[in-house]
């Protein structure tokens, strides 16, 4: 039975996690300049929030839940203002953008500063935990909220799903790296940078 659970979540994790926004905008970029474990952070950092999303609504923390939504306009600014900072700075970075070296980095902390700089701006869209619980509703797996086994086969569904789809995208990145143009990776910096401004822009008009 948990089987059926995790299988479900794994393929919601990765549905939730695919679409083009700026955490894939974020990866793109840290790839680019950091290679495949750079990338890679930036997607744990959102795997492991999406798993926390998940949490909340498996187990049905029903009082989280009304918290995020409260705090909701508040998060989602919060969200949008490092996003634009993230954006800017990265419309400031200048270097070598060549397979063989890294411009300056655009980070806090290495590895782990991607991991929780991406973990917090997950975090900062609680709309996520409303979408967790009304296809988990519609999926019939919302009654695992009495069931701890169930519960935690949804939250490690969720982040296996979500995980795969950045280890593809990193990886895949990774891969065509070393044949891009180096005359081509500052605009696309800029690019990244760019698109990075404007979800941060959404994020708080909207």
């Amino acid at each position: 039975m948990e089987t059926d659970f995790f299988l479900n979540a794994m393929a919601i994790g990765f549905a939730i996690a695919a679409p083009v926004g700026a955490i894939g905008a974020l990866c793109v970029r840290r790839t680019l300049q950091g290679g495949f474990a750079s990338g890679l952070a930036v997607g744990l950092g959102a795997a492991l929030a999406d798993a926390s999303y998940g949490a909340v609504a498996a187990f049905g923390l029903s009082a989280l839940t009304d918290f995020l939504v409260y705090w909701h306009e508040t998060l989602k600014i919060s969200g949008g203002l490092v996003l634009i900072l993230l954006g800017v700075r990265t419309l400031l970075v200048v270097g070598d953008f060549g397979p063989e070296r890294q411009a300056p980095q655009v980070r806090l902390g290495g590895l782990a500063g991607d991991v929780a700089t991406t973990f917090v701006l997950t975090l900062a869209n609680p709309t996520t935990i409303l979408f967790f619980i009304a296809i988990f509703a519609g999926l019939g797996l919302m009654q695992a909220g009495g069931e701890t086994g169930q519960a935690l086969a949804i939250v490690a569904g969720v982040f296996s799903g979500s995980f795969a789809w950045w280890l593809i995208l990193a990886g895949g990145l990774s891969a065509v790296r070393k044949r891009i143009p180096d005359a081509a990776l500052p605009w696309i910096n800029r690019f990244a940078g760019a698109l990075l401004i404007g979800f941060g822009a959404a994020a708080i008009t909207n």
